[in-house]
């Protein structure tokens, strides 16, 4: 009888810890949809400073901006934690047509890919060869490479739910189609963008020319999914077209900026750290609404709705605006070296890098024993219809923070519209709806609130 009184105790504590969490949850939810700052931030980052490429005048304008932001907001400490990052500039709009005879020319859409070297000033013309994979430049070898442009026409494959999967099915051609093209004589590349729709946006990216010497490197060009369609058509009616591109970018020597850090100490484990954050820097192309402004506005937005919602923390809570995620990481690689360094307990970390759309759950990288204790609270999300909870990756940024113990997230909004703006002109702060924003910071403020209730298992 003793022992059945003791479980009829622990169970109805449970119970009333349940209620506990589902009032606070819907006090955040409430919180987050009438007193979230998040949409009117983003319009400022966006509107007011712009694309954010590291290295730039905007992105340490957005530096200043998030240091002046999070000293607004009851943080015990702000500071500015310093990196080198690359500086590379696209300069003026590039050119691209394509000749299917003398006289006979159609303009096309191109970018440079992040990174990428200039072709001479009077750009580069040659017969182009299309093809779908590096094992095709293979078997065509150089003797039908040589002194060409390659054309990698991979589509994002269109049967993928989570169009990150289909992202990660095509990305190489863009990072890797110089250095593989190069091996067979190119003299250039140009790349179907990623996006699954069809439409005049060239999306660009970073690429790599892994060890090649300056004199090897070729330009590389991202072409809109339109102008590669059209582009394949002509292929197949004359192969013998030319293809001219001009750009003009340079690389510039590394140059000193910041990620941006704030914290609250915990009250009763301080030295438990829970990290929010997303990356400061963007594409240069357009504002960087998506990508990541929007994971940026929510990190910040935090702390704000927990004050609003009552609730003290038990465990320290860093806020991190890291620089440097789209070509280079230096950000995120300073800030883990720094945290070994100082031994610092990062418990749990969540990232929002997947755009502002309307937020389905998490995925979580964690041991087995930490992810069955997150998946029981998957049922306190599930009213609002944010209850994807799955094994997977987390987030570029906070992936070197990675224990045996620890736990990393990621939020997951709805992926169907994302890369339609993914590093391209289009993704702008009118891209952005404001409910679906304000959402994403109900989703992550209300796992952030349960983790530093129960904390993890380490």
């Amino acid at each position: 009888m003793k022992k059945y009184i003791i479980i009829l105790i622990f169970l109805s504590f449970l119970n009333l810890n349940s209620q506990d969490d589902k009032e606070i949850i819907k006090r955040i939810f409430d919180n987050s949809m009438s007193k979230s700052k998040s949409y009117e931030l983003l319009d400022h980052l966006s509107n007011e400073i712009g694309g954010r490429l590291s290295g730039s005048l905007n992105a340490e304008r957005a530096v200043k901006w998030g240091k002046n932001e999070l000293s607004k907001r009851g943080f015990d400490r702000v500071w500015l934690q310093e990196i080198m990052v690359p500086k590379w500039v696209r300069g003026p709009k590039e050119f691209a047509l394509i000749e299917t005879q003398p006289g006979t020319t159609f303009n096309v859409d191109v970018c440079a890919l992040g990174g990428s070297v200039a072709t001479p000033s009077v750009g580069i013309k040659a017969q182009v060869v299309e093809v779908k994979s590096f094992d095709e430049l293979k078997e065509l070898g150089k003797d039908k490479i040589d002194g060409k442009i390659i054309f990698f026409n991979k589509p994002m494959k269109p049967n993928e739910v989570s169009t990150f999967n289909s992202y990660g099915l095509a990305v190489n051609q863009r990072v890797n189609g110089a250095q593989e093209a190069v091996k067979y004589g190119a003299i250039g590349v140009i790349i179907r963008s990623l996006s699954l729709r069809l439409d005049d946006f060239p999306h660009t990216g970073v690429m790599t020319y892994g060890d090649l010497p300056p004199s090897k490197k070729i330009p590389a060009a991202a072409i809109s999914t339109n102008a590669s369609e059209k582009l394949s058509n002509l292929l197949k009616i004359n192969p013998d077209l030319k293809f001219l591109l001009r750009q003009q970018c340079k690389q510039f020597e590394d140059v000193k900026s910041h990620n941006v850090i704030a914290e609250i100490k915990g009250s009763v484990y301080p030295d438990e750290i829970i990290l929010v954050g997303g990356h400061l820097d963007s594409w240069d192309l357009g504002d960087g609404s998506h990508d990541d402004g929007a994971g940026v506005v929510q990190s910040i937005d935090v702390i704000n709705i927990l004050n609003n919602s009552g609730y003290i923390p038990k465990r320290t809570i860093r806020v991190v605006l890291f620089m440097n995620e789209e070509n280079g990481l230096r950000g995120a690689s300073k800030y883990a070296e720094i945290s070994k360094k100082n031994q610092l307990n990062h418990i749990f970390a969540l990232e929002s890098d997947a755009g502002g759309f309307s937020p389905r759950g998490f995925s979580f990288t964690s041991n087995d024993e930490n992810f069955e204790k997150i998946s029981k609270w998957k049922s306190l999300f599930k009213p609002y219809l944010i209850h994807y909870f799955e094994r997977g990756g987390s987030g570029a940024d906070i992936s070197a923070l990675q224990t045996n113990d620890n736990v990393l997230a990621g939020l997951r909004p709805d992926s169907q519209r994302y890369f339609d703006f993914h590093h391209a002109a289009n993704d702008t702060f009118d891209a952005i709806n404001k409910r679906e924003l304000e959402l994403g910071v109900f989703a992550m403020t209300s796992l952030i609130y349960l983790v530093d209730k129960y904390g993890i298992n380490n």
